[in-house]
């Protein structure tokens, strides 16, 4: 059944160490451990990475963002933070990552994203999330994040009761799944400081997501990934699209959320010129603008590319190729009654990552 609701809760992986009952849900139902995968360590991916972006358009100041990320990956951990220039005059990023080898759970991730904290500390980096009820909190500190200078931030998400997207998908491959949940709509306030200057989230306008995933991926991948969150005709909405990764026949990761309320939609085309080959990533013309389509014309969008954050790493074995795109979403998404909503201008983001490791 495409787009099949899980509501039951339940363990994640069955004995034999593959998802039980792969869907979509609201809410975390699944219940992950560590001991139920059959896999070896090495193969384990677990990860909590947060996105939050100010849309200067809404009072005449620069647009940025800042990115964290605390992962451990069985045989290598990527921490990183970024900081990103979203200005359509200048757009510029930096991006620090400190790796770790060999971790293999010893960064102690939670195994639920609606409980515990997330820490990862050393010599130069301090970067811990904080769940509190109703909230999540970002604090960090990077010694010479860049040109010698540190970063700092403290921010707040509101987190109300409200829907969700998780989604669990096998892979072909026994013993190889992708259990991820996608937090939207957290109102953003605190700041970032750097080089001397403050950047201040304001929670009427600006907002977080949260990326929470955990699994044992296949070797050779590539995802289409792109979310964003605005206020659009008086309604919170944030919205999550992607496809590529793993076994989607049994759900979608595609969704809206207005109000707190899921508005499931089912397959997206991120449209992207040149892009006729997943795997061919000498092709797409990313900062060319991409025309979204939905199978159930229900997400159709023109986004507007402003800044490109690629990264590419070829060490033969471990290949990461990334364009993590930055720009402007118009068009209409159109709820479960039929509502449609226009989306102008809105700051989000869009990736394709092609990774072999």
């Amino acid at each position: 059944m495409r787009n099949h609701e899980v509501t039951r809760k339940q363990q994640l992986l069955d004995p034999g160490g593959n998802i039980a009952e792969p869907g979509w849900a609201r809410r975390p139902v699944w219940i992950y451990s560590r001991e139920d995968i059959r896999a070896p360590k090495l193969r384990i991916k677990e990860w909590d990475y947060y996105i939050v972006i100010h849309d200067g358009k809404k009072d005449g100041t620069e647009s940025f963002a800042a990115a964290f990320t605390v992962s451990d990956d069985g045989y290598v951990g990527l921490q990183s933070v970024s900081l990103l220039h979203l200005g359509e005059a200048d757009p510029q990023e930096h991006t620090e990552t400190i790796l770790n080898v060999f971790p293999m759970g010893r960064h102690q991730l939670p195994p639920s994203s609606g409980e515990g904290n997330t820490l990862y500390q050393d010599g130069r980096l301090y970067l811990h999330f904080r769940k509190n009820p109703g909230e999540r909190r970002i604090e960090c500190r990077f010694d010479a994040f860049q040109d010698g200078k540190p970063l700092s931030a403290d921010i707040r998400l509101d987190e109300p009761e409200m829907d969700s997207m998780v989604i669990a998908t096998p892979f072909p491959k026994k013993g190889a799944f992708y259990y991820n949940q996608k937090i939207n709509c957290m109102r953003a306030s605190g700041e970032v400081i750097f080089d001397g200057k403050t950047y201040r989230f304001n929670p009427e306008y600006d907002f977080g997501t949260l990326d929470w995933g955990r699994g044992v991926w296949t070797y050779d991948n590539t995802w289409y990934w792109g979310n964003g969150n605005a206020v659009v005709d008086g309604h919170t909405v944030g919205f999550n699209i992607g496809y590529g990764f793993g076994d989607t026949s049994a759900a979608s990761e595609n969704i809206l959320i207005v109000d707190g309320k899921a508005h499931k939609l089912d397959d997206v085309d991120f449209g992207i010129p040149n892009d006729p080959d997943p795997k061919a990533m000498d092709g797409p013309e990313y900062m060319a603008p991409w025309h979204m389509t939905s199978s159930d014309g229900r997400f159709e969008m023109t986004f507007t590319p402003v800044l490109d954050r690629a990264a590419k790493l070829d060490f033969k074995a471990i290949v990461s190729d990334q364009h993590q795109v930055f720009g402007r979403m118009s068009g209409k998404a159109v709820l479960d009654d039929g509502e449609v909503l226009e989306f102008t201008d809105v700051l989000c983001f869009a990736e394709k990552v092609h990774n072999r490791y």
